[in-house]
């Protein structure tokens, strides 16, 4: 999750639909803050998305389909890139499950494979997962992803040597809210973890210390906006939220070059981060 950066997918917010009335007026059933503005969520993806191409990373579009809803905009979630091909995820949040065909299509097409799914009972969302190393995932175990996911993840992966641990999450806001366990934790490079500390199981915390990371907390008067969502260019260099003042000067005092955009509607509006945003397809 912290190597350089070669190609990332994203979904325009007019691709998702945002500004679409009709799809628009679901804001509140899918947990948005408040009605999506489409003219201020375009320009905030636009600087994320020059920031991501001025960071060497080739940037391609989901292409629109009627399937998708407003969350389609945060593409990390419906499918996880391996050096096999994609998963398909079966996620949580039963309006995203068509996100996953989406993704499988306009991935074929860049040359990139399927290499497997979940499927129910299973329900997993790639916001859940993270790659602690090449041969290592860290599987949330909450309401978007459950336990029959993350067996059958560690069925699909172990032939091919990797491993996956399940991390417990905790209750949170409830089952309507949208806590991952990339909510709590962003993999800054191979050595650093930011970290919601107080919101993370003792189980994760002795797992990351026990493998020697060294750990970044975050300042929690940021915790609402989304402080902990940081996505990785590659070699220390980072994409942030701007509104996170506090927490963007921790990690530049610990040697990163941090980068910053306005999130107010593309983030904060719907609870996706710059992770949660982009969909890493290849990195280095």
């Amino acid at each position: 999750m912290t190597g350089e950066l070669l190609r990332v997918m994203v979904c325009p917010p007019e691709n998702a639909g945002w500004n679409d009335s009709q799809k628009a007026a679901a804001w509140r059933e899918l947990g948005f803050q408040h009605a999506p503005d489409f003219a201020v969520a375009r320009s905030q993806h636009e600087f994320l998305c020059r920031l991501l191409s001025e960071g060497g990373a080739e940037v391609v579009s989901l292409p629109a389909a009627e399937s998708l809803t407003l969350d389609a905009v945060y593409t990390h979630d419906a499918s996880l890139a391996t050096d096999y091909g994609l998963v398909l995820m079966n996620p949580g949040k039963k309006n995203r499950v068509a996100e996953a065909q989406v993704h499988a299509a306009f991935c074929r097409g860049l040359g990139i494979p399927v290499f497997g799914k979940i499927g129910p009972p299973g329900t997993s969302e790639s916001g859940d997962i993270v790659w602690l190393d090449s041969r290592t995932l860290l599987i949330g175990d909450g309401y978007r992803t459950n336990k029959a996911g993350i067996a059958q993840m560690r069925a699909m992966l172990a032939p091919k040597g990797v491993e996956a641990l399940a991390a417990p999450l905790p209750y949170g806001p409830g089952p309507s809210a949208c806590l991952h366990l990339m909510s709590l934790m962003s993999v800054l490079n191979e050595e650093t973890i930011l970290v919601d500390l107080p919101w993370l199981s003792v189980e994760t915390v002795e797992l990351f210390k026990t493998r020697g990371f060294r750990l970044i907390e975050i300042d929690y008067s940021e915790r609402d906006t989304l402080a902990c969502n940081v996505l990785s260019l590659g070699r220390k260099r980072l994409i942030a939220i701007d509104k996170n003042i506090m927490t963007n000067q921790r990690m530049r005092e610990a040697g990163f070059d941090v980068r910053t955009f306005p999130g107010s509607e593309i983030c904060i509006n719907g609870a996706g981060g710059p992770t949660c945003l982009t969909r890493p397809l290849l990195r280095k």
